[in-house]
C-alpha cells in the first residue's frame, strides 16, 4: 500500500477550512457557558472540542476519497488542473479506494459516537439520536457528492451542501454541543462561514469549467456561466462580511471583536483577482488563498470573543 497516496487523496489542504465552522461554534458556546457559570475553562482544555475536530476530519478526508473516487470512474479527473486526483492516476484502484471509504467511515462513526456520549451522556437521548442522524447524514452527503447516478455535485447543489455543513451544522452544531440550546444570533457566524467556504467551492468550479462542462458535470459555474458565477463570488464574499459585522454589531462589547476584519483583506485582494482573471486555470492558486483565510477568519473572530 502506497501511504502518501492516500494522503495526497486525502487532500490535507483541505482540513483547515473543514474545522473552521467547528472552532466558531465551539469558543462560541464555550463563552455562552462561561457567562452562565462562571466557570472559566479554556475552549482548548475540553474534550467536547477535540472530538468534533476530528469528527469533521474525518467526515472532510471521506468525502475527499468519495470525490476522487466519484469523479475517477467517471473520467471528470482526466484532463484536470491543479492537484493529481488518485483513482484517475491509477495511483489507487477504485477496489482500494472503497475500502478506504468503509474504513474512514467507521473510525468516523467512533469517534462520532465518543463525541455524543461526551456531551450528551445518556440523560439526553433524544439529542444523542438527533446527532447521531446529522452523523449519518453527513457520512452520506460526503459520498452522495460526486458517487452514484445521482451524485447532487453533478447537477448543481454542492453549494447547498458546503452551505449547510460547512456553515449552519457545523458552527450551530458545535454550539449546541456545548449549551445545548440555540442563540439564533449564532445564525450569522454560521452563514458567514457558510459563505466563504461556498466561495471556495465556487473557485474550484470557475476553475474546472471546461472540463466540468465536457464531462456533464453541471456544476452551478457550468449553469450560470463565467459572468454570472463570478458576480455570485462576490456576492458570497462581501455577504460574509457584512452578515459577520451584523453580529458583532449586535453583541458589540469590545473592539478586539473586529480581528477579523484582518482576514478580509485577502478575501477583498481575491474578488479583484477573480474579476480580472480570463485563464480558469489560473485560480487554482487562490483556492488556497480563500480556504485559509476562512481559517484565519474564524480563527481572528473566536479570539475576539474570547477577549
Amino acid at each position: 500500500m502506497d501511504v502518501k497516496s492516500y494522503i495526497k487523496a486525502a487532500r490535507l489542504r483541505t482540513l483547515p477550512l473543514s474545522v473552521s465552522g467547528i472552532i466558531v461554534g465551539a469558543v462560541l458556546g464555550n463563552q455562552s457557558l462561561i457567562y452562565q457559570t462562571s466557570n472559566k475553562t479554556s475552549v482548548l482544555e475540553s474534550s467536547i472540542f477535540w472530538l468534533a475536530i476530528l469528527t469533521t476530519i474525518g467526515f472532510q478526508v471521506l468525502s475527499n476519497f468519495a470525490n476522487d473516487y466519484g469523479d475517477g470512474i467517471k473520467g471528470s479527473d482526466k484532463n484536470r488542473t491543479g492537484e493529481a486526483r488518485m483513482v484517475s492516476s491509477g495511483a489507487i484502484t477504485p477496489k482500494q479506494m472503497k475500502l478506504a471509504m468503509i474504513i474512514t467511515t467507521i473510525i468516523t462513526l467512533i469517534i462520532a459516537l465518543s463525541l455524543i456520549y461526551v456531551s450528551f451522556g445518556s440523560e439526553n437521548f433524544v439529542y444523542s439520536i438527533l446527532f447521531f442522524g446529522l452523523g449519518v447524514a453527513s457520512i452520506v452527503a460526503a459520498i452522495k457528492y460526486t458517487v452514484g447516478k445521482s451524485a447532487y455535485g453533478y447537477s448543481g447543489f454542492g453549494d447547498v451542501f458546503v452551505f449547510v455543513f460547512f456553515g449552519l451544522l457545523s458552527v450551530v452544531g458545535s454550539y449546541f454541543l456545548y449549551t445545548k440550546q440555540i442563540n439564533f444570533q449564532i445564525f450569522l457566524p454560521a452563514i458567514s462561514i457558510g459563505f466563504l467556504s461556498t466561495a471556495v467551492l465556487n473557485l474550484n468550479n470557475l476553475r474546472d469549467r471546461e472540463e466540468d462542462k465536457k464531462n456533464n458535470k453541471n456544476t452551478l459555474v457550468v449553469k450560470l456561466g463565467i459572468d454570472k458565477a463570478k458576480n455570485y463570488h462576490y456576492f458570497l464574499i462581501i455577504s460574509a462580511l457584512i452578515i459577520a459585522l451584523l453580529f458583532v454589531f449586535l453583541d458589540f462589547r469590545n473592539r478586539y471583536q473586529l480581528f477579523f476584519l484582518v482576514a478580509f483583506i485577502p478575501l477583498i485582494k481575491n474578488i479583484i483577482t477573480v474579476a480580472k482573471n480570463k485563464v480558469p486555470g489560473e485560480l487554482d492558486g487562490e483556492l488556497k488563498k480563500v480556504a485559509l483565510s476562512t481559517f484565519l477568519f474564524a480563527i481572528l473572530f473566536s479570539i475576539g470573543q474570547i477577549f
